[in-house]
């Protein structure tokens, strides 16, 4: 039996007097993805054997379902969750949208030891705007973006999101994958796919109108 280490990690969330907006808090998925990768991504940086072995193990899962990969169970985040919470949630739901985070973010943070790429903050269509130069857009990665907005089934979702999670590696551009975990559980259910979706394409508009005037604040 393997055991996995717990490493105790500090917040990398911007404190209320930063100036960013505060956005809602988030719910039971978005937090455990968070309290998981905080813990990992510490223990990566700080080049801990344990988190380090366990970042390698959980990137190999990086788009696929979370079924698809026994080897993960009980390290991505699900094991996290009482049962209070679990009451209150649909579990398959729960199991894949943060296996899908956390994956991702494994694979986001490989090779940055010098950086946090998961960040409170910044959502899916923000991280990606900062990958085009500033007041141009570049057309392959927003068709990217958009077959990843306009995607039918989590297995699809998985891989462009996967597809889009290696041009923010290779740009260093950190994601909030609390954020990511929360609209991804919400995105599995039908009835709340349109307003995960707004919300992406929101978060990119806002993104780009911020990069093209240097005064806009968070």
């Amino acid at each position: 039996m393997t055991t996995t280490t717990t490493t105790t990690a500090p917040d990398p969330s911007p404190s209320p007097s930063s100036g960013r907006a505060r956005r809602k808090s988030p719910g039971a998925v978005g937090t455990a993805a968070a309290a998981r990768i905080r813990s990992l991504q510490y223990g990566y940086r700080e080049d801990i054997p344990g988190p380090v072995s366990a970042s390698a193990r959980i990137r190999r899962g990086a788009g696929k379902a979370a079924g698809a990969v026994p080897d993960l169970w009980g390290m991505t985040g699900l094991e996290l969750l009482d049962d209070a919470a679990l009451a209150g949630l649909d579990v398959d739901r729960a199991d894949e949208a943060l296996h899908i985070s956390v994956t991702l973010w494994a694979l986001h943070q490989q090779g940055h030891r010098e950086a946090n790429m998961h960040l409170t903050g910044p959502g899916l269509g923000a991280a990606v705007r900062r990958l085009m130069p500033e007041g141009e857009i570049d057309e392959p990665i927003r068709k990217r973006f958009v077959r990843a907005g306009t995607a039918q089934t989590l297995d699809s979702l998985a891989q462009r999101l996967r597809e889009l999670v290696l041009l923010l590696r290779a740009d260093a551009v950190p994601l909030d994958y609390g954020l990511l975990a929360d609209q991804l559980y919400r995105w599995q259910k039908r009835a709340e796919r349109g307003e995960i979706q707004r919300a992406w394409g929101r978060s990119f508009q806002i993104g780009l109108a911020r990069r093209a005037d240097p005064a806009a604040t968070d």
